[in-house]
Formats: C-alpha cells, structure tokens, sequence
C-alpha cells in the first residue's frame, strides 16, 4: 500500500482539504444564487415577474392596459406564464452555477 494509506499514494490530508474548500465554494455559491433576481415577461412585456434563487416570488408587476375585468383568465394565464419562465431561469442558472463546481455531475439533494 502506499504511503498515506491510499492506493497510488494518496494523502488523506490534501483530499479532506479539497473537500473542505469545494463545500465552501458550494455554500457561497448557493448563497449567492439564492440573492440574485431572475426576471420574465409576457404578452409583450405587459406582466412581469420577479424571482429569487430561492424560488421566492419577490414581485409581479402588470400594466394596467391589460386588465380586462371580463378577461380575467387572460390576465391569470400571462401571470402564470411569466413566473414560470422567471422560475425556469433561476434553476438554469442554478444548474449551470453549481455545474462549475462539481463538473456538471448530478449531486442529489444539491440542487
């Protein structure tokens, strides 16, 4: 066996410290992710909506040209359609950061 007691003469030290710091990266990395704003539009930018990384809703906002007191389903359905998208960029952007540190390898739980 070699030295350290790993096969090719690994040393158990040097990989807890990589370990260590890929884990930190990964925390500030999430945090990170969890902070930032991911914004959609729909039916032409007349609604928008505004997610955090967290999958919170901060905000919607709607113009007021679109409202249709006898059209609420139009209005509901451009709502729906706008936080979709914003949440369907925060993951991407999620997945694409998170991807930077463990190479793209699918960590269950992670994300």
């Amino acid at each position: 066996m070699a030295r350290g007691g790993f096969p090719g003469g690994g040393n158990m030290n040097s990989m807890m410290k990589k370990v260590q710091k890929m884990q930190q990266e990964m925390a500030r990395t999430q945090q990170e992710i969890e902070e930032k704003e991911f914004s959609s539009t729909a039916g032409g930018g007349v609604i928008e909506a505004v997610v955090n990384g967290k999958k919170e809703v901060l905000k919607i906002k709607i113009d007021e040209d679109v409202v249709d007191p006898d059209d609420t389903e139009m209005l509901e359905d451009l709502v729906v359609a706008a936080i979709n998208d914003a949440l369907k960029k925060a993951d991407e952007y999620s997945q694409k950061e998170m991807g930077k540190l463990t190479g793209n390898i699918n960590i269950p739980g992670l994300m």
